[in-house]
């Protein structure tokens, strides 16, 4: 029974990470740009998430509201700070966003107080019990729930459509996509907007499961994003989902394990230091 128990909890936790680091993914895969300030709009999310809901009450214009604000704001992130440095080496845009992120931290503090929001009355609360006494909280079962359609509805569009094409296009060579005709800048708003909006879909979840929203939320979520598009193999879809559920694994069979030597934080890095070690180009890398 503990088993699966902590099998259950690893989904949940994968399943807001793979959120995350989605997002992540999906930029480095198209711009080689380590994405830092993507935690800041899950933040972004979040906050926008608790204001909707406690001013509506409605979940599903709460989580609307999260989406296109973090999305408009991560395409705006992109032309005011990315665009003009494309050419630039990448450590330079790594510099650029660590800075982004720092400062959208000291603005939501500003704007928002230290001691952080709270839902006024947190829907989706409720247990439900499944086979074998196993429970869930209703938000728990809708982040899984989510997770997967998200995750198809990328699959299709990278696969099906004429956008995955240009996407997939522009990766591999940028000017003969251009040549082509596809709009380079077009599509990186575009990856932009699905990544950010993604970010702040995860800061709503996360901010329903703790009831709590504050400045500095974002700062171990960028950690670990960053770590599981490493273990994904920078830039892989596929490997970024199972990444982050083996991670949700590790920290769910840690804590409980090995919860006395180290803290779930702590046990996820420990983690990933040996992946590194043992295989530098992370567990679901290509070859």
């Amino acid at each position: 029974m503990l088993f699966i128990e902590l099998v259950a909890q690893s989904l949940v936790q994968g399943s807001i990470y793979a959120l995350i680091a989605l997002g992540l993914t999906l930029v480095y895969g198209l711009l080689r740009i380590l994405h830092v300030a993507h935690a800041s709009l899950f933040t972004l999310g979040a906050y926008v998430g608790v204001l909707t809901y406690n001013a509506s009450g409605s979940l599903a214009l709460t989580l609307a509201a999260a989406m296109v604000v973090s999305g408009l704001s991560g395409v705006a992130m992109f032309r005011l700070a990315y665009l003009p440095i494309l050419k630039q080496p990448p450590h330079v845009a790594l510099i650029a966003s660590i800075g982004l992120f720092i400062a959208a931290e000291e603005c939501f503090r500003i704007v928002f107080g230290a001691s952080g929001l709270s839902f006024a009355n947190p829907p989706l609360q409720a247990q439900v019990k499944l086979f074998g006494g196993l429970q869930f909280k209703q938000a728990e079962l809708a982040v899984m729930a989510g997770t997967a359609l998200i995750i198809g509805v990328l699959a299709w569009l990278q696969t099906r459509t004429r956008i995955g094409v240009a996407c997939q296009a522009t990766v591999s060579d940028p000017q003969m996509a251009e040549s082509f005709g596809i709009r380079l800048n077009m599509v990186r708003d575009l990856n932009f907007l699905i990544g950010s909006a993604l970010a702040g879909f995860a800061g709503v979840w996360v901010a329903l499961l703790n009831n709590l929203v504050e400045p500095t939320m974002g700062s171990v979520p960028s950690y670990k994003a960053l770590a599981i598009i490493v273990l994904g193999g920078l830039g892989s879809v596929p490997g970024t989902l199972m990444a982050a559920l083996v991670l949700g694994l590790v920290e769910s069979f840690g804590t409980v394990y090995l919860g006395k030597v180290l803290d779930r934080n702590a046990i996820a890095f420990t983690f990933l230091i040996v992946v590194l070690m043992l295989r530098p180009q992370g567990l679901f890398a290509k070859r």
